[in-house]
C-alpha cells in the first residue's frame, strides 16, 4: 500500500483574498445600497423616471409604484425594485446615480430660485425702496402693473381678503427673473 499523497496547503500569507470574491457583509451592504437607491428612484416624478438610463422593465416598475396605494404593497414593491436593481452592473448604477444627482441638483436650484422670489415679493410688500431697486435692475418691465398689484395686495392683507394680487406679484416676478437684466 502506498502512503497517501501529502496535500500541502499554501501558507495563509500566500492566499489572495480576491480569490474568494466579496464577503457576505459586502454583498449585503451593496444589496441594501441598491435597495435604498430603488426607493429614492421610485419617489421621483414620472418625467424624471423617464429620463433615467435604465431598461424598460425597470422603468415600468418604477412608474407602477405611484399607482400602488396600500402600505404593505408599496413596501413589497420597493423590495422587488431593489431585487431588480441587484441585476444591474456597477457602471449602470453609476450612470443612474449621476442622473439622479443631476435631477436633484436642478430641483435644489429651482427651490432656491423660488425662495428668492418669495423673499423679493415679501420685501416689495414691506419696503418701497426695494421696488426702486427692482426698477433699476429691470428698466424694461411694466412698472405700473407691478405697482398696482403691490397696492392691491397690501389692501387685501388689511381687509383679510384672499391674496389674489399677492399671487399675481409672484407670477410677475417669475417672468422678470427669466428676462435679461440691465447691465
Amino acid at each position: 500500500m502506498k502512503p497517501a499523497a501529502n496535500l500541502s496547503r499554501a501558507p495563509e500569507s500566500e492566499i489572495d483574498e480576491e480569490d474568494f470574491g466579496p464577503s457576505k457583509s459586502q454583498i449585503k451592504r451593496q444589496m441594501l445600497a441598491r435597495q435604498e437607491l430603488a426607493k429614492t428612484l421610485s419617489e421621483l416624478s414620472s418625467d424624471a423616471i423617464k429620463s433615467l438610463p435604465i431598461d424598460d422593465h425597470l422603468r415600468e416598475q418604477l412608474l407602477e409604484t405611484s399607482k400602488i396605494k396600500t402600505f404593505g404593497a408599496i413596501k413589497r414593491h420597493k423590495l422587488y425594485l431593489g431585487k431588480l436593481m441587484r441585476s444591474l452592473d456597477e457602471s449602470e448604477i453609476n450612470a443612474i446615480e449621476a442622473r439622479l444627482d443631476a435631477i436633484q441638483g436642478v430641483n435644489q436650484a429651482e427651490i432656491a430660485r423660488m425662495h428668492y422670489l418669495e423673499k423679493l415679493r415679501a420685501d416689495l410688500m414691506i419696503d418701497d425702496q426695494r421696488f426702486t431697486e427692482l426698477i433699476n435692475q429691470y428698466p424694461n418691465f411694466d412698472i405700473q402693473t407691478l405697482r398696482t398689484l403691490i397696492r392691491n395686495a397690501r389692501k387685501e392683507q388689511l381687509e383679510n381678503k384672499p391674496p389674489k394680487s399677492f399671487r399675481e406679484i409672484f407670477q410677475v416676478l417669475k417672468q422678470l427673473d427669466q428676462a435679461p437684466t440691465a447691465e
